[in-house]
């Protein structure tokens, strides 16, 4: 179960570092991908990973299939979630080709899925060694601030419904 956890936030993590490189890449106007008020962590990412490794063990194209697949679910999900019970849209693919009420789409899906094959292969050993390694201290400490901050960014976006001004607060 701690394993799960520490994937969470190395997944969590990683998913905010290719939103900065997409925002810079992009040359977005929102370059500040903030999905939580102090931590640097992106927790669809997170979510999504601990989706595709549930999957049953499969070859290279089945990660990609399915792993796109569990992934594009997780991220609907995450942002009916987020429009239901907080009042806000972390993102809209409405204006992107083959995409479902905005929420996802198609082009997004493919990257879902080359990047949980990719991260299945090249990340998750190392995930895995981190994981096992990592003092149940830390891991506790890490899990008071990760809820605190959780905890925070919900009540942040539930009183306000303003993600923009939850993304100015940090300066990345």
């Amino acid at each position: 179960m701690v394993s799960l956890l520490w994937y969470f936030w190395i997944y969590s993590f990683l998913g905010w570092l290719v939103e900065l490189t997409f925002a810079a890449a992009s040359r977005s106007e929102d370059r500040r991908r903030r999905c939580l008020l102090l931590l640097p962590l992106c927790p669809v990412y997170g979510l999504g990973m601990l989706a595709v490794l549930a999957l049953p063990p499969m070859g290279w194209l089945g990660q990609v299939a399915f792993g796109g697949l569990a992934a594009t679910a997780v991220e609907y999900v995450y942002h009916w979630a987020g429009e239901r019970f907080l009042g806000v849209r972390f993102w809209d693919y409405a204006q992107v080709p083959g995409n479902l009420r905005g929420r996802v789409c198609l082009p997004f899906a493919l990257a879902w899925g080359l990047l949980a094959a990719a991260a299945l292969r090249f990340v998750q050993p190392g995930a895995e060694i981190l994981a096992s390694e990592a003092a149940p201290a830390l891991t506790y400490a890490c899990l008071l601030f990760f809820t605190m901050d959780a905890i925070s960014s919900l009540w942040f976006l539930r009183t306000t419904g303003d993600l923009s001004e939850m993304r100015a607060a940090w300066p990345f």
